[in-house]
């Protein structure tokens, strides 16, 4: 089987909610990284064969395809395609999934897998309200299918959230330490300068504005709790924001022919179901089931990412997996830096790349819950 190797990545800076990257049109953000991307590899671009990009909620000018959109605002060749796909919060981890898999069948050579996501204009959400009005007042409760295997319990990541918090136990007062700890890291690597090389700076931002340095934990104590637990509040929570992010794949082949110089190699994918009313759980048993695949221990991971969705996502993944705080999300997540949904597959992994490089280590992991309890597990080799 053909490798599938990691040659470039960038993101954009993550715009806060009504923020400084507020009124870009999604195809404009997404042609800001694929602009970076080609610009700097020698890659002519008529022989790019796809453009795989993540999305979700997508309507008004996120609908239509954005990632052939997105090309085609950044200029490129008609003769290239794209494809949108929506694995919930995965969708971009997803895309590069997909990228790597048509590399190593030796189907494609050159792809780039991304994502976008504008959501100080299109909500989370916004698709599943827009069904109200052809008269579709839930998107599972519905359907008598739906019904019958699962009842009409709450299909909602906050409660999702707030029941992994009980079930393994996390005070309220531990997932504020956990988010605490989320804004300082994000806040380290912000200041240090180690976010510099990945962003590309767009519509005069520079570096992340999503990042609360000054909060405390007694300002997260103010906050007013929303789940009956009295557990999960917006301190402890992903933060809505807008941005995109890509990395270009390629095949041995390909990096031959244009004289590339891989970064890291995909070593293993995986995906996985878990409970659709818990939903948040899955990354645990995906990657258990990645290393356990890969052949490897929970020790020879070097640094991972696990997406902080919500505080006791990644709190009870590093418990059940043994994979340490140590080596997670050690420059922050999207607690501190935000969670573009689409964008944040592709978003992880370019700092995941980015500070592997950094610190010379030889393994990362990535993994991200999504909707409908489905969550992805990337392994990468730093070359």
């Amino acid at each position: 089987m053909s490798e599938a190797y990691i040659i470039d990545a960038t993101r954009t800076p993550t715009g806060k909610r009504r923020g400084s990257l507020q009124d870009l049109h999604g195809a404009d953000l997404g042609a800001h990284v694929i602009n970076q991307i080609v610009e700097r590899n020698n890659i002519p671009e008529n022989e790019y064969d796809d453009v795989i990009f993540g999305c979700l909620d997508t309507v008004g000018p996120l609908a239509g395809n954005i990632a052939r959109t997105a090309w085609l605002v950044a200029g490129y060749d008609l003769s290239v395609p794209g494809v949108t796909i929506d694995r919930q919060c995965g969708s971009s981890q997803q895309a590069v999934h997909f990228a790597a898999q048509a590399i190593m069948s030796g189907t494609q050579d050159v792809v780039i897998a991304g994502g976008v996501q504008t959501m100080s204009k299109i909500p989370i959400g916004a698709s599943m309200i827009a069904g109200r009005e052809l008269g579709f007042d839930h998107p599972f409760h519905t359907s008598t299918g739906w019904l019958k295997r699962f009842g009409d319990a709450p299909v909602d990541q906050f409660y999702g959230a707030s029941e992994i918090a009980k079930r393994w136990g996390f005070s309220r007062k531990d997932l504020e330490y956990y988010s605490l700890n989320s804004h300082q890291r994000a806040d380290k690597a912000r200041e240090s300068g180690w976010f510099d090389k990945e962003i590309s700076a767009i519509n005069g931002l520079k570096q992340d504005e999503t990042i609360r340095a000054n909060t405390s934990m007694e300002r997260m104590a103010e906050l007013e709790a929303f789940d009956e637990h009295g557990l999960i509040t917006a301190g402890v929570a992903s933060q809505t924001c807008d941005g995109s992010s890509v990395i270009l794949l390629a095949s041995a082949n390909a990096v031959k022919r244009y004289n590339l110089n891989p970064r890291a190699r995909i070593h293993h994918l995986e995906v996985m179901g878990d409970d659709p009313i818990l939903m948040l759980t899955g990354p645990i048993a995906a990657t258990k089931r990645a290393l356990m695949r890969a052949g490897m221990k929970p020790s020879e991971i070097d640094l991972a990412e696990c997406n902080e969705a919500f505080a006791p996502v990644p709190m009870a993944w590093m418990q059940e997996t043994g994979i340490p705080h140590e080596k997670t999300n050690v420059n922050g997540g999207a607690i501190s830096l935000g969670h573009p949904l689409g964008s944040t597959g592709t978003k992880l992994m370019t700092t995941l790349l980015h500070e592997m490089e950094r610190r010379g280590s030889r393994y990362g992991l990535q993994t991200m819950c999504e909707g409908g309890g489905v969550a992805n597990v990337t392994i990468i080799e730093r070359l």
